[in-house]
């Protein structure tokens, strides 16, 4: 009787992942990081009245957590973790390191391509998301 318990958590449990599927790689992660700098930076600048944002470039993302989730009835992960970032200034370049991430990353259907999602209203029960498509480079 243990034996048919122990065998069926275990087939709930791989039902549970291939149904999430496998996570983003870390070239999607960067990407999306990029995604929210770049929407970021850009209403900063047109904030403060400039045409443009300072130049950057992401390096050495570290992810430190995972976790699956659901948005729109879509499977999709949380992903945390830190990442340095170059600023290229007119007199100088500026490193930062280790700022912290929070990205959320939804597989679409055809499980071709990523989206990051964006919570843009609602409550903690029912929130309301934004997705952008993240364009394929190669990634799987």
């Amino acid at each position: 009787m243990g034996r048919l318990i122990w065998i069926a958590i275990l087939a709930g449990l791989l039902a549970a992942c291939s149904a999430v599927g496998p996570g983003p790689s870390m070239q999607v992660v960067q990407q999306a990081i990029a995604m929210q700098l770049s929407q970021t930076q850009g209403q900063l600048a047109q904030q403060l009245g400039r045409n443009q944002p300072p130049e950057w470039q992401i390096n050495r993302v570290a992810i430190a957590k995972m976790e699956p989730l659901q948005i729109q009835d879509f499977p999709a992960f949380r992903v945390r973790g830190t990442y340095d970032m170059t600023v290229k200034l007119p007199a100088k370049e500026v490193t930062e390191r280790k700022n912290p991430f929070e990205v959320y990353l939804q597989r679409q259907k055809q499980a071709q391509t990523w989206r990051m999602a964006r919570r843009v209203a609602g409550s903690d029960s029912e929130p309301v998301w934004a997705t952008y498509l993240i364009k394929p480079t190669g990634y799987q």
